[in-house]
């Protein structure tokens, strides 16, 4: 499923290990350098930072870890879901756990997919590749 067009080049990233946060990045930047990746440790903020910035400005894309600080992917997910103008922006959870539970609420909830982070660099890079199939440039 794509989601309709977006022209700001911009990926949301709530994610709180710094390792992940780079990889992914660096990944990213493998694919496309116009892409700008803006990482974010905690939920609360977010949520916060999304509500701060223009309906032109929402990213194309948006990564949620399963367990941050303050609000879980999932509960940054159920609280988006609330307002319309972030229902057309791909969603993504993705979490160290593969508990088919985890997965099944995440979906539930209507993001595009829930992926186990990967453990070798190199699935970096594919499941990068993957994420942006999601988004459908206009």
């Amino acid at each position: 499923m794509q989601f309709s067009g977006h022209s700001n080049r911009l990926i949301l990233l709530a994610e709180d290990d710094i390792d992940d946060q780079e990889l992914l990045e660096n990944a990213f930047s493998e694919i496309d350098p116009t892409w700008q990746l803006v990482c974010i440790p905690n939920g609360r903020k977010f949520v916060k930072y999304l509500e701060s910035i223009e309906d032109k400005a929402l990213p194309a894309l948006m990564i949620l870890d399963y367990n941050i600080p303050e609000l879980t992917g999932v509960e940054i997910v159920e609280e988006l879901n609330d307002q319309s103008r972030y229902l057309g922006i791909p969603k993504i959870i993705w979490s160290t756990s593969s508990s088919p539970v985890f997965k099944a609420r995440s979906i539930e909830l209507g993001v595009v997919d829930y992926i186990t982070k990967p453990s070798d660099l190199a699935s970096f890079l594919t499941i990068a590749k993957y994420m942006l199939s999601f988004v459908k440039e206009s």
